[in-house]
């Protein structure tokens, strides 16, 4: 057996709970003189990134592109951020027992090269995708508060994502932390606006089929987007913390989160006065002047938790493709080229920024479902084992993992997918859009049936409590 030697060598120099130091290393598996923090902290971690305005667009959408109702839009999200943070829960749960970061984790199901796929479209879709996406927000609400120009504005707040990301994991959860009251206070305030101005009763003007779907998909996407990061923040918890302290902190910051921005987003829709060319000023115009700069500002700070988060797991998730960087900053140094290039794709994504983040949230959830049904199914049938050698293991294969995925992806893309761009020919009754659900379907019962067949390598029997392989 060849190792993974990066993921036995402890982060050096000591890095403890230091917020000033820039956290060392990449990928390496978390050592028991450096675990800290307990898991009551995932609950700020996992609210504060939620609390922006990208959220908020995707209750907006679901009544105003979707067409449906509010209570059904409501439904709907409801429904997709569950799915989401229950997920998010459970993936949460896996990272103080492996020390390592998620993308490390699902080299189980995927063997070490074949863990190219997730962790490269990962590593695209968080430090670049989600980073130009949030930063365009951030940007336009900045650019309303003070009157600055827009890529002014988007320049400070991509400086502001980048120092925080490149600091790394303890100053991210710090500034999560700090964050969180002051983005809860600004966020109940502008919702208790939007909900006096809202109709509740108004009626769907679209294919409620269709438009559940679409939500569903769409919410779904944009709560399992952190799926992939999961364990990047529960890695240097004590591996004596509580899977279950951990796996409901984090999957309940992250669906509260959603879900109450959301409805937000759905009771401003129904109110009639947001439309698709300056939504950021139609929500604030529906509160009073001190309340919509403060939502404008929090929309701004949400932006910076976010993009902390994505910047980081992003450079993460390069790194777990099998990059070796001889540098004691690596990981700082890869989120920075991160941020770069999505500076240069935020910068070029200010104009038509509805219709892209729209699209783009269903390609989320087109990927991630299909990687969910695998790894999740990798790990119910390796329960009880110990997963240590195999994820340090540079020769271990395992096909299974990404042709289940890429069968899924591909199928359930070309028969029920609908894009733009493509309206794929079994995308439903009033172009609804089950792709996310038969992705995961398929590649959990494809992942099941070419486990038994191809039989990869399986660890060895759990004898000791060290690092066990979660349920």
């Amino acid at each position: 057996m060849t190792s993974d030697a990066t993921l036995g060598t402890p982060t050096a120099p000591h890095y403890g709970d230091s917020i000033t130091a820039v956290e060392p290393g990449g990928v390496e598996r978390i050592p028991a003189s450096e675990r800290h923090g307990t898991p009551s902290q995932l609950l700020w971690t996992w609210t504060s990134p939620n609390l922006e305005f990208a959220t908020i667009y995707v209750g907006i959408i679901s009544v105003l592109f979707f067409g449906l109702s509010f209570w059904m839009a409501v439904l709907a999200v409801v429904l997709g951020n569950a799915a989401g943070g229950i997920t998010h829960g459970v993936l949460s749960s896996w990272g103080p027992r492996a020390g390592v970061p998620q993308m490390i984790i699902s080299r189980s199901a995927f063997g070490f090269w074949g863990n190219i796929l997730p962790s490269g479209l990962n590593a695209v879709m968080a430090g670049i995708g989600w980073f130009a996406v949030n930063s365009v927000s951030g940007a336009l609400a900045l650019s309303a508060l003070t009157d600055l120009s827009s890529k002014l504005c988007l320049v400070i707040i991509v400086i502001a994502e980048l120092f925080v990301g490149f600091f790394g994991h303890n100053l991210v959860h710090a500034f999560e932390r700090i964050a969180f009251p002051l983005l809860v206070v600004v966020f109940v305030l502008g919702a208790i606006s939007v909900f006096g101005k809202a109709d509740f009763g108004v009626a769907g003007t679209g294919h409620t089929f269709g438009g559940f779907t679409l939500t569903f998909s769409a919410a779904f996407g944009y709560a399992a987007g952190w799926n992939p990061y999961a364990a990047d923040y529960t890695r240097y918890l004590p591996e004596s913390a509580s899977p279950r302290a951990t796996a409901l902190f984090a999957g309940l910051g992250n669906f509260a989160s959603c879900t109450l921005l959301m409805i937000v987003g759905a009771a401003a829709a129904s109110a009639g006065t947001i439309g698709p060319d300056n939504p950021v000023g139609d929500l604030t115009d529906l509160m009073p002047g001190w309340i919509g700069n403060l939502v404008l500002l929090g929309i701004a700070l949400g932006a910076i938790s976010a993009n902390a988060l994505n910047v980081y797991s992003g450079a993460v998730s390069f790194l777990a493709m099998g990059v070796r960087l001889p540098l004691t900053l690596r990981r700082a140094i890869v989120a920075l080229g991160f941020g770069a290039v999505g500076l240069v794709l935020a910068w070029n994504g200010l104009a038509d920024a509805g219709s892209k983040y729209e699209a783009f949230l269903l390609v989320i959830a087109y990927w991630i479902a299909p990687w969910l049904g695998v790894v999740l199914t990798d790990r119910y049938l390796r329960r009880g084992t110990v997963i240590d050698d195999i994820i340090e293991d540079t020769t271990y294969v395992n096909l299974a993992g990404p042709i289940s995925m890429l069968t899924a992806m591909v199928v359930s893309i070309a028969l029920f997918s609908n894009q733009e761009k493509y309206v794929a020919p079994l995308a439903g009754a009033g172009d609804g859009d089950l792709t996310p659900i038969i992705g995961f379907a398929l590649a959990a019962v494809l992942y099941a049936a070419l486990f038994n067949l191809l039989k990869p390598a399986t660890p060895r029997e759990h004898s000791a409590p060290t690092h066990q392989a979660p349920v």
